[in-house]
């Protein structure tokens, strides 16, 4: 059992000791109310009140065209079947109004501006923002505390609520690199991450928008100005800011693969570009350009300063390439993104990390905000320049299909999982030791994950960015399902956590082999040319018997005896996976899509049990006919062969089919990753130091390959000669092949 520790952090300006993992419930979700994130102060009165369709709705001096008024009526109505009539009453009344300074929270102003406070009595609901974003926080706070009793009718408790977030910028990450979402998906996001009051999008863009002034940036279909202009209005009223994110000048693929910019390319190499050529900056700052007007109205600019591994590394640099050198790069890049940035009117985020040199921090312009804090070293410099800094967590980094969000068992010891691990951090981390002035929560696409699997960690970084140390890891998860899916759903926590048992099943259970696609990378933070070997997934194909006597040595049940013993054990459990989303999906009240891919996810995970399970009933078949060519019963042997085959060709036939399914599924909230639009297609090359599994192929194949390169198609096609010369050889006639003609 993990020990107990006790840890000091400030918070609000008071020293507070917590318990780790020993968090109790909080007192709303003690008498069974839920809000995300947590208020920060509660009192809660005797009785509950009862809310029906004959109470009004009074947006006093607030326009009826405020968004907090049409968010609450619309929730009220979408979520709990509740249409209030608009009008003055004195009693049975929602009333809504801003007045500054009605919560002092003694903070900063943009913290001050989104607090509001909710009194609820039995006759009235008083809902009062500080100012705009407040009160459209409060109207949040009660949509998701309304409740149905058992007699159907909806309840709140008698209470006061005073609430404000403890950090101003709440950072979720859009990572876009290898998908685009649908313009109408990213607005349904937007709406999710308003309800849970984060404020901030980091939407890494890459080559999905249309950077005007160098159009073969952009991929096919990607944004148009007029889009992300359109996304990032939407945002801003519902008080979320979309600030662009430019993976630049490392990360930079998706530019320099084209010709246009191969001579910007850094010793030769697609990943960064070379610093050391003027019309690296020129063609950096002409994207944050394009990316700015964009984006008007955000204060932001995200530079996407990480890993950089090689900053003035080219030959044609002419200074030698070492550490100290290598973090003077780093710092002038950063310092003319700042000057460029600021002459535009926008605030610069950054990646503080590697290359830069602790000592070497004080070069930096103060203003800046630290994205990261890479190094413990970096803070003390940091704190000399009056640097204000982001707590960051990983909601999932190398996982592919779905997160590990819950506690992993481990070589035998039970391991954080990346919800417990972004409670401790934020409540905790270094960032405190800082100025923190937010969180950030990091999900990338490099592993070909659905953002439909991100909501859960998403909304935990609201809600520890609001309120840090409050909610336990598992009351949040309660929470969430409850919230997100509706109170009718059931077991939803177990769901994700067989998900991701399975998922983690799922990528144990290939062999990992030298890329036969990919050849080395160019390098990585160790340095170039090192540690570069890429790795594929794949398996061995089943033994294949030989002429004249069908003599066999079994492949996959020597090679995999473990892989199908946990195969055979996992299909029970995905088989209750899947009843349970189904069923779940007839319960939930909302974001059935979600549901929708994780169906689909578990369909996929499970075909890979039973093809497993498949080929080694398929050896033994084999096994079979090789005993009864032994026994010299050809026309068994052949039975045998036949048996063999068609167990195969199914599961292969079923593989492609649910994956064709899974596409499906994907590509209502996407458009076809890699597609072609208007005729220009999508340029596709391998990142030249990541191994990311998304980048493998322009299309989602990826998710395939593994399966696709055991070769199944020319197994079957030799396993079908073999059974034909072998009938023909004993004049024995094939049954069962008949419909599958030679060589398919």
């Amino acid at each position: 059992m993990r020990a107990i520790v006790r840890a000091l952090f400030r918070l609000g300006g008071m020293a507070v000791a917590l318990p780790l993992g020993a968090q109790p419930p909080t007192e709303l979700w003690l008498r069974g109310y839920s809000v995300i994130p947590t208020p920060q102060r509660v009192q809660l009165g005797a009785g509950d009140v009862i809310v029906d369709a004959t109470w009004r709705l009074d947006p006093g001096a607030v326009s009826p065209e405020h968004i907090a008024v049409r968010s609450l009526a619309a929730d009220l109505r979408e979520f709990h079947g509740l249409e209030l009539p608009r009008g003055i009453a004195e009693r049975r009344v929602i009333r809504l109004g801003i007045a500054p300074g009605t919560v002092r929270t003694g903070l900063e102003p943009g913290i001050d501006r989104q607090a509001y406070r909710m009194r609820i009595t039995p006759e009235v609901v008083e809902i009062t923002g500080n100012a705009d974003p407040g009160l459209f926080y409060g109207v949040q706070t009660l949509v998701q505390l309304l409740k149905r009793d058992g007699a159907g009718r909806l309840r709140l408790p008698v209470a006061t609520i005073e609430d404000w977030p403890r950090l101003e910028l709440r950072f979720l990450h859009w990572d876009s690199t290898h998908h685009q979402d649908r313009i109408e998906t990213l607005k349904r996001y937007l709406d999710w991450a308003a309800r849970f009051k984060a404020n901030m999008i980091s939407f890494e863009l890459s080559d999905k928008f249309e950077y005007p002034t160098h159009p073969v940036m952009g991929a096919p279909g990607a944004f148009t100005t007029a889009e992300l202009q359109e996304i990032v209005h939407y945002g801003l009223e519902r008080f979320i800011q979309v600030v662009p994110q430019i993976p630049a000048p490392a990360r930079m693929a998706y530019v320099l693969k084209h010709p246009e910019f191969a001579e910007l390319r850094a010793d030769g190499n697609n990943y960064q570009a070379n610093w050391c050529d003027p019309r690296t900056f020129d063609l950096i700052f002409s994207m944050y350009d394009d990316a700015i007007r964009a984006t008007p109205g955000v204060e932001y600019l995200f530079v996407s300063t990480e890993e950089v591994y090689y900053a003035g590394i080219d030959p044609r640099c002419g200074t030698p390439y070492n550490d100290e050198n290598r973090s003077l790069a780093w710092v002038e890049f950063v310092r003319r993104a700042h000057e460029h940035l600021t002459k535009r009117g926008r605030k610069m985020l950054f990646w503080a990390e590697y290359p830069l040199l602790p000592q070497q921090v004080k070069l930096l312009p103060p203003d800046l905000i630290d994205g990261v804090i890479g190094e413990e070293e970096y803070l003390e410099w940091e704190n000399q320049l009056g640097m204000r800094q982001l707590g960051y967590v990983v909601l999932q980094e190398d996982e592919r299909l779905f997160p590990d969000y819950l506690g992993l068992e481990r070589a035998g010891r039970m391991a954080l999982g990346r919800l417990e691990s972004a409670f401790e951090y934020l409540a905790r981390g270094r960032h405190w030791r800082g100025r923190p002035i937010g969180v950030f929560g990091a999900a990338r696409d490099d592993s070909g994950l659905h953002n439909e699997t991100f909501w859960l960690g998403w909304s935990a970084v609201a809600q520890w960015g609001w309120h840090p140390g409050k909610a336990s890891a598992a009351q949040h998860a309660a929470e969430f399902m409850r919230i997100y899916y509706g109170p009718n759903t059931e077991g939803m926590v177990e769901v994700y956590r067989s998900m991701q048992a399975q998922a983690r099943a799922w990528e144990r259970t290939w062999d990992r082999v030298a890329s036969r696609t990919r050849g080395p990378g160019y390098g990585s933070a160790e340095g170039k040319g090192l540690g570069t070997t890429r790795y594929d997934l794949t398996l061995a194909a089943p033994g294949l018997p030989r002429l004249p006597d069908l003599r066999f040595e079994p492949v996959v049940r020597r090679r995999y005896q473990a892989f199908i013993e946990e195969a055979r054990r996992r299909m029970l459990d995905n088989d209750r996976l899947v009843h349970a989303l189904q069923t779940n999906l007839g319960k939930a009240e909302r974001n059935h899509y979600n549901l929708e891919v994780f169906l689909s996810l578990a369909r996929f995970i499970g075909h890979k049990w039973r093809l497993l399970d498949r080929m080694a009933q398929a050896e033994e078949a084999l096994e079979q006919a090789r005993q009864s060519a032994l026994r010299t019963h050809p026309a068994q042997a052949v039975a045998h062969l036949v048996t063999a085959y068609r167990l195969v060709e199914r599961a292969r036939r079923q593989g492609e089919r649910i994956f064709a399914e899974l596409i499906a599924v994907y590509e209502k909230s996407r458009f076809p990753k890699g597609q072609t639009v208007g005729g220009r297609k999508f340029v596709h090359v391998f990142d030249d130091t990541k191994d990311h599994w998304a980048d493998r192929t322009p299309d989602l194949s990826f998710m395939m390959a593994p399966e696709r390169s055991i070769g199944l198609d020319q197994w079957l096609e030799d396993l079908a000669h073999v059974t034909r010369r072998y009938a023909q050889m004993h004049n024995v006639p094939v049954k069962g092949l008949a419909e599958i003609p030679p060589g398919e």
